[in-house]
Parts: C-alpha cells; sequence; structure tokens
C-alpha cells in the first residue's frame, strides 16, 4: 500500500512551544507536512492558508483566540477541515456554531493516535 498522506498540509497554532513541538513531530512521523505557528495571528499572515489541507489550534491562546481563528477561517475557507485541542474542557461548550461544518475537538492530554486518526478522517472525508 503506498502512503499519500505527504502531500498533506497540516497547519497547527498552539502558543505552547512544548505541545507545538510534540505536534509537529507526531504529523511529520505520520508523513504530513506541517507548518507551525504560535499565535492565530502567525498563521493568518503569512498567507499560506490556500495551500492547508486541515488546520490544528489551541483554542486558549492570547490575541486572536482559537474560536476567533475558526469564524475567520470559516469565512475563508469553509470546506477546511478543523480540529481544536484544549486544556480546558469547559471551553469546548463555548464552540461556536458555523453553517455546514463541526469541527473536532480534543482536550489535552489526548492520545496522539487518536488525533492522527482524526486528520486522517478529516482529509479523506470531503468538506472536512
Amino acid at each position: 500500500m503506498i502512503d499519500e498522506t505527504s502531500r498533506f498540509l497540516i497547519a497547527v497554532v498552539d502558543d505552547d512551544q512544548g505541545i507545538l513541538r510534540s505536534l509537529e513531530y507526531l504529523l511529520e512521523s505520520a508523513d504530513y507536512a506541517v507548518r507551525s505557528f504560535t499565535s492565530g495571528a502567525g498563521l493568518l499572515d503569512a498567507d499560506c492558508l490556500a495551500q492547508v489541507d486541515c488546520l490544528i489550534s489551541d483554542i486558549d491562546m492570547p490575541g486572536i483566540d482559537g474560536f476567533e481563528l475558526l469564524r475567520r477561517i470559516h469565512v475563508a475557507r469553509p470546506e477546511l477541515p478543523i480540529i481544536l485541542i484544549t486544556g480546558y474542557p469547559e471551553t469546548l461548550q463555548r464552540l461556536p456554531p458555523l453553517a455546514g461544518s463541526s469541527p473536532r475537538a480534543f482536550t489535552k492530554p489526548f492520545q496522539g493516535a487518536e488525533l492522527l486518526a482524526a486528520v486522517s478522517e478529516s482529509l479523506s472525508t470531503p468538506g472536512g
């Protein structure tokens, strides 16, 4: 079986350098290309959103938090699969409703295999 995951670009946004590095290693170990950002503004300013195949973002960040980033990305690319992560499960109750999509969400700590399965599933499902 040929593994074609390396053609996918995953953007990861987290203000915690340790989490960011861990996610980079996890995704790269599954042969995904990864672009990492320490803020939502960093991702938006990088002007690479058109090339991104899936976004993984922390929710609780200074400046543009994960929910605001989700709203902005949904306007620009409503079909982009988004996976949210948080250390505070109660914040998931504030997940904004979005027409036509429902982002996956994980609470830290999460199992790497579960996150990789969610990424793989989101990339194989039309419209995320």
